[in-house]
């Protein structure tokens, strides 16, 4: 096996195990956190792909309902199996995310396409980053895949701080995030998003 590959796999199995510690408590407030630091960055721009959240990952249903209210464009991803990728739906409300593939909410019978060139920003979800803007994902690739072929925009990963890393097993290919934002930072590893909003801290 790629060393590289080997390694991915054991560190996932320490992220899935920090991320499953974090309390009940702790995790909703948190994520209330997240999503303020978020809207923050946001702020800017009109229209935005989000990840659609699963337990335990950050809640990004908030997030949602907050830009929906907004007035803001709100894509979502939808996860094509048969062929390990994304395809995505705009939403108008958080009702019509309903559990599939893999348990993540998606408004399978209420799509409404959406074109990447359309996106201006995305929200990626991640197992954990380190300070370089290197991300580690499930291991399937969809995003890998997907921010691959689209590259005009600029990503930010949403994470808990328990989620960082020191170092992250990368090759050249891999992209790397121009942003991350847990409770507790907001991590900008390049200057492609427009920070006027962020706070002094």
């Amino acid at each position: 096996m790629n060393p590289i590959v080997s390694t991915k796999e054991q560190l996932r199995q320490t992220l899935h195990l920090r991320r499953e510690e974090i309390p009940p408590e702790q995790y909703a407030a948190d994520s209330v956190e997240i999503t303020r630091r978020l809207l923050n960055i946001l702020r800017p721009y009109q229209t935005i792909l989000v990840y659609s959240s699963k337990p335990p990952e950050v809640d990004t249903r908030p997030l949602i309902s907050a830009l929906l209210e907004e007035g803001k464009n709100v894509i979502v991803p939808i996860i094509q199996r048969e062929d390990c990728s994304l395809r995505l739906s705009y939403i108008r409300t958080p009702d019509v995310l309903v559990p599939s593939t893999f348990d993540v909410p998606e408004p399978l019978g209420n799509e409404i396409p959406a074109d990447p060139a359309e996106i201006e920003v995305a929200l990626i979800p991640l197992l954990g980053f380190d300070t370089g803007g290197n991300r580690i994902g499930y291991g399937a690739g969809y995003y890998d895949r997907f921010l691959a072929q689209h590259t005009h925009f600029p990503t930010v990963g949403i994470a808990f701080a328990v989620q960082e890393c020191d170092t992250i097993p990368h090759e050249p290919t891999d992209r790397t995030l121009d942003a991350v934002v847990t409770e507790a930072e907001y991590f900008i590893f390049s200057e492609r998003l427009d920070l006027k909003y962020l706070p002094n801290k």
